[in-house]
């Protein structure tokens, strides 16, 4: 298969890359540094080139993302919300544009974003953090509605939080209760694959439990 992950510099995308590799799999991984997601045209040019040298695409996997918060909801900045409305919303939105015509293809193609269990339960200084996450949410539910019935899904995959290796290193003593290792994050995708099409789209899987 030929799987595009976005957002693939940081130790989420590499743990996503390695485990399609192993198994044999394309992966095309991006960066910030090779296409500005915020660029709806970068991010069209991106899919024409790809449909030019693979034929297209079995998967994408969203994983650009970013936090922002304050102390109380009376002090929530609306740059934080301007912040995570490009980082949450506005790349999904020209990635998924700009790819669900390629997955409609795909005899069994995926789309995948991780959200926040902050989605459903916001706190008062998470508000622009929440919001974004619920809003690409609803996005992601849009998309699922569009490949209803092709062959592919778009599925929204539920954690509290992220941790890596180098979280670990970098506080031995730390535990990161309820946290998802992007190691079992990249084998959730993977398990997305071995499900039909109409039992995983539009569904929000919680890793948490």
């Amino acid at each position: 298969m030929i799987i595009l992950v976005t957002g693939g510099g940081g130790p989420t995308g590499q743990a996503v890359s390695e485990h399609f590799r192993e198994r044999g799999h394309t992966v095309i991984a991006v960066d910030r540094d090779d296409v500005d997601l915020l660029d709806r045209a970068a991010v069209q040019d991106l899919a024409a080139r790809i449909e030019k040298e693979h034929g297209g695409v079995d998967g994408v996997v969203h994983l650009v993302g970013g936090w922002r918060g304050g102390k109380s909801f009376a002090e929530t900045s609306l740059d934080d919300w301007d912040l995570l409305h490009d980082l949450l919303i506005r790349t999904l939105q020209h990635v998924s544009l700009a790819f669900e015509p390629h997955l409609r293809r795909s005899p069994d193609g995926r789309f995948v974003i991780v959200s926040a269990k902050a989605a459903e339960r916001p706190t008062a200084g998470g508000a622009a953090y929440s919001a974004a996450k619920a809003a690409a949410e609803a996005w992601t539910l849009s998309l699922a509605d569009a490949l209803r019935g092709t062959g592919s899904a778009a599925t929204i995959l539920v954690v509290k939080a992220l941790v890596n290796d180098a979280m670990r290193a970098a506080n031995p003593e730390g535990r990161f209760p309820g946290f998802t290792d992007v190691r079992d994050l990249a084998r959730a995708i993977g398990e997305l694959y071995e499900r039909p099409a109409g039992d995983v789209n539009g569904i929000r899987w919680d890793l948490t439990q």
